[in-house]
């Protein structure tokens, strides 16, 4: 029975001690990498992205000191803002290192295969640019849905402002009511303000943050009013007439331009599926560029002036509105 006894209380003692190690552990994490912590260091790294004291911001977000040193060097925090833009939560460092461990990967890869140096050079740097161009994609994306966002949040700025209410207290508004990222862009906006910002300051920071041009005549028009005076919800509202006037134009355009595209996807991916089909139907016959020296320099030929060409059919049918 006294064996019993103790062994039913070893039982709850180690039962007791897991759950609270398992709290413990809960709490240390919240603490550190809980949603609201990501939530304010996201905060605070938008807001040093805009430019608001960037020095003081990065010591709160407590970057650790190689993130602090590659700040430092100009390119790379332009980096940093891009990385921003895109609305994705990681470091300068950890792109850097997702590009070296890509390219290493694509070099080593393609050395394997018994491939030229050249090539494996190639295909190395264009495997460690990929992240940065994943980047550079969801950055665009982001971009593009925000500016798709902005007129709503501009009428609502417009209306809110015709129904008395003060300039502030709209920009919480959007902040509010508006979907993501766009509200996001404002609660940033509306932070700066609280934290003891000038309107003019967290507006300028606003149209560094967002590379678009609605944003900027946006920005434009609220600092003009706020130095000569006049409708701001009237000129709001012509702002927010002529973004949805553009959309309409720029829908026109891409209509028209969708023969042309169609045309660029398939003279720019036509060399490639033919040379895929013809080395599988006859891989003897399409040995002969890579293994005679006359048939790489046809390929390195080849490859400039396809390069040249996708680039000119890109610029073709690249209309901007």
């Amino acid at each position: 029975m006294a064996m019993d006894t103790g062994l039913v209380l070893t039982l709850v003692v180690a039962f007791v001690a897991v759950v609270f190690g398992l709290e413990g552990g809960y709490l240390l994490w919240d603490r550190n990498r809980g949603p609201e912590v990501q939530r304010l260091r996201r905060r605070v790294r938008n807001l040093s992205a805009g430019g608001a004291n960037r020095g003081d911001l990065l010591k709160t977000q407590e970057s650790s000191f190689m993130e602090q040193l590659l700040l430092t060097v100009p390119r790379l925090s332009a980096l940093d803002r891009i990385i921003e833009q895109s609305g994705r939560d990681f470091s300068v460092s950890r792109l850097l290192l997702a590009c070296l461990v890509c390219g290493t990967l694509g070099f080593l890869a393609i050395v394997l295969l018994n491939r030229p140096i050249l090539i494996a050079l190639i295909v190395g740097a264009l495997a460690g640019a990929a992240p940065i161009g994943w980047v550079l994609y969801e950055r665009g994306k982001r971009l593009g849905q925000m500016e798709a966002q902005l007129p709503d949040a501009i009428d609502l700025i417009a209306r809110a402002m015709r129904a008395g209410h003060a300039f502030p207290a709209t920009l919480q508004m959007v902040a509010e009511e508006s979907p993501d990222p766009l509200a996001q862009e404002f609660r940033i906006v509306h932070d700066e303000m609280n934290f003891g910002l000038s309107l003019e300051d967290a507006f300028r920071n606003l149209a560094k943050r967002l590379p678009i041009d609605d944003v900027r005549f946006f920005v434009i028009a609220v600092l003009l009013q706020r130095e000569t005076g006049g409708n701001l919800a009237e000129v709001l509202g012509n702002i927010g007439a002529l973004v949805r006037s553009r959309f309409k134009l720029l829908g026109k355009v891409k209509v028209l331009a969708a023969e042309g595209k169609l045309s660029a996807w398939i003279l720019g991916l036509m060399p490639i599926v033919m040379a895929f089909v013809i080395n599988m139907l006859n891989p003897k016959f399409m040995s002969l560029l890579w293994t005679d020296p006359t048939g790489l320099n046809l390929i390195y030929a080849c490859a400039v002036m396809y390069v040249i060409g996708v680039f000119w059919m890109w610029r073709l049918v690249k209309i901007r509105v």
